[in-house]
């Protein structure tokens, strides 16, 4: 099977590179908020709708007009056009409005051609060339697989990062008959397995939270805006973004095993957008336990439940796995011994004793043995909807797209 795969690399450009990098993603994001400012009037005004194609086309009289959008390659600007479009494609699907972008937000711009790579300086510096910036390092911390189709520069918290994407022929992994599990997703156990293993939640230093929380206070502080304010946010922004980098990359250890040794994981289908809501309520109706149910918010967020849900949907789907979602009701308070349903069963977090037939286990893997089970009765009674495959993904999506 074909699959669109990304491999990124740290970036390591010259002084002068690095204006340029400034400059050409400056340009796509002044094209970006042009094409949606002017989609957004047509539509209010006239009920008209414009074109990849035709934005296209009003980028020669801009380029008239504005001599520094030449800078950049052309093709660069193009694909912004088609990002909008694709962007106005999900909107009415049921995603959110496309936004305007800002300068000190996530810049980047794409190159579909145009680019090389060239002779490795050493095991690690990679070098490639890209049209109009020249030969630019990175840090090539694992090799590229398959065919590149594009590249694409991002710019993170002041560093630039270069982006291949490639496609790569993935093949199904044979594995034995017990490679079934169910999982329970939780807090202090980050996922608890029916065959027994656990991986706890991902903890960050105290040291950094310290660090985060004393600059936030001083961001407070400062008056919106100016130099002061805007450094100390710069500080925030980087130290969010090493967080939510190594909960990625714990989520993606988790996922990778967990996708290698089974090939069926059941999990629950749970609405985190629902279990995240404010209890806060309204001046009529005030919330009860507003700091409590806030703090677990917070907590279930941090988790990334539904990014290491996605995790381990298309490994899954690359290793020729297959997942399933069932009903979350009573999978904690149901006895996985003698299937005897009752709220007293859980005695507290971590112990689960059954008042019928007495049977003690740990509350979470008593859990996740009820996930599987209760995905074993999903696939014999047949409820497609529930189930994420192969089959059903090779179906609506082309070969080379995952």
């Amino acid at each position: 099977m074909i699959v669109s795969k990304c491999f990124k690399y740290e970036l390591k450009p010259t002084r002068e590179q690095y204006v340029v990098f400034d400059k050409i993603a400056g340009c796509c994001r002044y094209v970006w908020n042009k094409g949606l400012e002017l989609k957004k009037k047509l539509w209010e005004e006239e009920k008209k709708n414009i074109s990849r194609f035709e934005l296209d086309r009003l980028l020669v009289g801009r380029k008239k007009e504005f001599d520094w959008l030449k800078m950049p390659p052309s093709q660069s600007l193009q694909q912004v056009n088609k990002d909008l479009e694709q962007a106005f494609k999900a909107f009415f699907a049921g995603n959110g409005y496309p936004k305007f972008k800002k300068k000190d937000g996530t810049n980047s711009f794409r190159l579909p051609q145009g680019f090389y790579l060239l002779k490795q300086l050493s095991g690690k510096v990679g070098v490639v060339k890209l049209p109009k910036m020249g030969r630019v390092r990175f840090i090539k911390s694992r090799e590229i697989e398959g065919n590149i189709k594009f590249v694409t520069v991002i710019k993170k918290c002041g560093k630039w990062y270069i982006s291949f994407n490639c496609e790569v022929e993935m093949y199904v992994i044979k594995r034995g008959k017990n490679s079934e599990v169910g999982i329970d997703r939780g807090i202090v156990r980050f996922v608890q397995c029916s065959d027994g293993s656990a991986f706890s939640g991902l903890s960050i230093q105290k040291k950094i939270e310290k660090k985060l929380i004393k600059l936030q206070r001083k961001l407070a502080k400062k008056r919106k805006f100016s130099s002061n304010w805007r450094k100390i946010l710069r500080k925030i922004k980087k130290i969010y973004s090493y967080i939510a980098d190594k909960r990625k990359d714990y989520a993606h250890k988790i996922s990778t095993q967990l996708a290698n040794n089974h090939s069926l994981i059941v999990m629950e289908d749970l609405k985190i957008a629902n279990m995240t809501k404010s209890a806060r309520g309204s001046l009529e109706n005030p919330g009860k336990n507003v700091k409590a149910k806030s703090g677990l918010n917070r907590s279930i967020l941090a988790q990334g439940w539904y990014a290491f849900q996605k995790f381990i949907e298309y490994k899954m789907l690359w290793r020729g796995g297959k997942v399933v979602y069932v009903d979350p009701k009573y999978t904690s308070q149901k006895c996985s011994k003698c299937g005897y349903i009752s709220k007293d069963n859980r005695r507290s977090q971590s112990v689960f004793k059954c008042i019928k037939c007495e049977y003690e286990l740990n509350a979470d893997l008593n859990a996740s043995k009820n996930i599987l089970a209760e995905g074993h009765s999903v696939l014999a009674c047949g409820e497609k909807t529930l189930v994420f495959s192969v089959n059903q993904e090779l179906e609506k999506r082309k070969p080379h797209a995952v």
